[in-house]
């Protein structure tokens, strides 16, 4: 345990940050997954929905420093080539 006061503290703003930065996560990946399930039954309406929501979740996720841009960036490059990719063969 800590001892100084500074440090029991930011024990403390670390542990939410942490919180948050989880629930952000948390909200990008169930996007992506839903996204990728779409992908999996060659559902375009539904496709279309989940990319857009999973690309606005990554770029919160990037606003919120939870993930860095290019990481960002990457990740929205490789599932809209997906999507792309499967429309063009459905």
């Amino acid at each position: 345990m800590p001892i100084k006061d500074s440090a029991k503290k930011y024990i403390k703003v670390t542990e939410k940050k942490t919180e948050q930065n989880r629930k952000t996560r948390g909200a990008f990946r169930s996007a992506i997954k839903n996204l990728m399930n779409a992908v999996a039954e060659k559902n375009i309406k539904a496709m279309d929905e989940w990319l857009s929501k999973s690309q606005k979740t990554l770029d919160k996720a990037v606003q919120k420093n939870a993930l860095k841009k290019n990481t960002c960036a990457r990740k929205k490059s490789r599932l809209n080539k997906l999507v792309q990719k499967t429309k063009q063969e459905a």
